[in-house]
């Protein structure tokens, strides 16, 4: 059953506050995830110095566990990328590797690991960034953690019908709306239907699994997407896509919209980046993500930057409710791996080989992890973990009134 319900902006604004509380509430792992400012609060606190400087690069900007997952290139193809690229900016690598520190010890608590075990993720988390930033013929990826296995057999084995069986239901094809989807006001559906009119978004949807040139496009339906942590209050648009080919039936895509936003990561001095956001977060996916950069374009709607990508359905996140003990040290590795690839591809050789002898400098011969690391996810820990308790507090007294 469709709800055609259409909520003002106010009343939507409002929806979208408590559904994001509630899911920071849920636990503190889910804090640290949807608590971007909070990091990039205590980093602007920080004394010059105490982190390494890295070459500036392309980075993530807001570098956890949920954003980081299988990723299909226009042809199909799976790889492990960074898959969510808002706070992308040209910035300190030291800064990603942080992030994801803390996000790798939210999880290890989360999963009730003794601390000897966060100690020995860290460690690892170093030594497969180091690995990932390697010279390229050298660089080979480690063996796949379990966690990442399973995620990316489930996305081999997954096609469009499974993405459709997820978010599509009834005879007609449609999305159903409901708690996630909410029915659009008409200012949107015309600028949504205008947009599906243009050229350039007509050629991005045909670029994908090798989709006739020839072919037609047409916006079957559209709905306001509830969707995310961080980003919930901004807007975000699912919309279906018939793609008709010659001769052939029509077949189904789904297309996301998402308002792109200025970042809270602070860029390098003198860095170069596009002034517009939308574009700015696909010139940084196209650095980092190339699977994700080539399936974006960056556009103009209703006076808001956004980006668009169609949804394959190999994109998936890493879901980790429960760590054990060597699964945990094992992800460590391979997820720093994938951050170090996705920095190192951006600096030349020279480059790569100076930042791996720094950013590694105090973690061999045994004396494990290097005190900066250390010390800032420790003091990070610490602040998340009592900020998390404040807004559990102040939700709980909310949910009582």
């Amino acid at each position: 059953m469709r709800v055609n319900r259409t909520y003002g902006p106010e009343e939507r604004a409002l929806v979208l506050e408590r559904q994001r509380t509630l899911k920071m509430a849920r636990s503190a792992h889910a804090y640290v995830r949807g608590n971007t400012l909070k990091f990039y609060e205590w980093l602007d606190g920080l004394p010059r110095g105490t982190l390494p400087e890295g070459p500036p690069v392309w980075i993530c900007g807001d570098c956890h566990l949920g954003n980081l997952g299988p990723l299909a290139d226009a042809d199909g193809r799976v790889e492990i990328q960074i898959r969510d690229l808002d706070q992308t900016v040209i910035g300190n690598p030291t800064h990603d590797l942080v992030r994801l520190g803390l996000s790798l010890a939210s999880a290890a608590r989360g999963s009730d690991l003794p601390g000897v075990v966060t100690a020995r993720m860290l460690e690892e988390m170093l030594l497969g960034y180091a690995s990932g930033l390697e010279e390229r013929e050298t660089n080979r990826p480690p063996a796949e953690p379990d966690v990442v296995r399973s995620v990316r057999r489930r996305a081999l084995g997954r096609h469009w019908k499974h993405l459709a069986r997820e978010r599509l239901k009834g005879e007609e094809p449609a999305i159903p709306l409901g708690r996630k989807f909410w029915a659009l006001d008409a200012e949107e559906r015309e600028a949504l239907d205008a947009l599906f009119r243009e050229e350039a978004v007509r050629r991005l949807v045909l670029a994908l699994n090798g989709r006739s040139e020839e072919a037609e496009i047409r916006l079957i339906d559209a709905a306001y997407w509830m969707k995310g942590c961080s980003s919930l209050g901004f807007i975000r648009y699912a919309t279906l896509v018939g793609v008709t080919e010659p001769g052939t039936k029509q077949r189904l895509a789904l297309v996301d919209l998402k308002e792109a936003v200025e970042p809270a990561a602070p860029a390098a001095p003198d860095a170069r980046m596009p002034s517009d956001p939308a574009e700015r977060v696909v010139e940084g996916a196209r650095a980092l993500s190339p699977n994700l950069g080539e399936r974006m374009m960056p556009l103009h709607l209703l006076g808001k930057s956004v980006v668009m990508r169609e949804l394959a359905p190999q994109d998936l996140k890493l879901d980790v409710d429960q760590f054990g003990r060597e699964e945990a040290v094992r992800a460590a590795h391979y997820l720093a791996f994938v951050v170090g690839k996705a920095h190192g591809r951006q600096m030349d050789a020279p480059a790569r080989r100076a930042w791996r002898a720094d950013v590694t400098r105090g973690s061999a011969a045994g004396d494990g992890t290097p005190s900066w690391l250390w010390s800032s996810v420790v003091e990070l820990a610490g602040r998340h973990e009592v900020g998390y308790l404040q807004h559990c507090r102040r939700y709980a007294g909310q949910q009582a009134a």
